[in-house]
């Protein structure tokens, strides 16, 4: 749960990589792209360009690299060849990646053409929800003060919250303890330490937080077939606070620490 100097060394790397293939993502024209095709992109970039292992593949017996989640799937969709990526989608791409024994996990939605005014929206809560919850990380916070930050940003903007899925430790393996939630109440849960990784990784939904899984046991979709985004970082508890060990260069964000 709480790593070393060594191991966050190490984790930064995998960071850094896997920011990396996000950045080479976002010069992509995904319109048009299967989702396979996504998920191959990917596995060359991570296994021939950064000599690295795309950490999902095998995983819980799946066997793909990346989860592709369009419009009403929350998470977990899976790659076919059938599956087109079209003008005024938004896709989450959530992708892992192990380099030194240690893994990086973060994910993205993106705005597909010209999509709408309500489905920007929507991505822009998402991904300052996952902010206001990174925001609260520091030595002596609470898991609780996470889950409540992102929450609260998510309803007073009128989406509601997934509780089914959360945020993660990570370090040797994909998931280790503890959960992140969410949702919570401040100051409760588990107290922070400096040296811990996890993710933290809302799913925010226009309609109902209700999600059902579908007949291929993985892709989790909106009960009311509303739209749903994610996002999703890789951090570490500093002495002073935070660490975003898969921040990308395209992002330059205010940690609101404020309750």
């Amino acid at each position: 749960m709480v790593k070393t100097s060594d191991e966050l060394a190490l984790m930064r790397v995998a960071g850094r990589m896997l920011a990396s293939v996000f950045e080479m993502l976002d010069e992509q024209d995904l319109v048009g792209m299967s989702t396979l095709q996504v998920n191959d992109l990917v596995d060359r970039f991570i296994t021939v360009d950064l000599a690295a292992r795309p950490a999902s593949k095998g995983q819980y017996g799946f066997r793909y690299v990346l989860n592709c989640s369009i419009n009403h799937v929350v998470c977990h969709g899976v790659p076919d060849a059938d599956e087109i990526i079209r003008d005024g989608d938004i896709i989450n791409l959530d992708i892992t990646l192990e380099k030194g024994g240690y893994i990086a996990d973060s994910s993205k939605t993106y705005l597909v053409g010209d999509a709408s005014p309500a489905a920007r929206r929507l991505v822009r809560v998402a991904q300052e929800a996952m902010w206001k919850g990174i925001g609260q990380v520091r030595p002596g916070a609470h898991l609780g003060d996470i889950g409540f930050a992102i929450e609260r940003h998510a309803k007073k903007n009128g989406y509601s919250v997934v509780r089914e899925y959360c945020g993660h430790g990570i370090g040797r393996e994909m998931h280790e303890e503890p959960q992140v939630l969410n949702f919570g109440k401040p100051g409760t849960g588990m107290k922070l330490r400096e040296g811990m990784v996890f993710t933290i990784e809302p799913m925010v939904n226009q309609g109902t937080r209700r999600v059902s899984t579908g007949s291929d046991g993985w892709t989790v979709v909106t009960n009311d077939r509303k739209l749903s985004a994610q996002f999703e970082h890789t951090v570490a508890v500093t002495a002073s606070g935070v660490e975003v060990l898969t921040l990308r260069r395209d992002e330059a964000p205010v940690l609101d620490s404020r309750p």
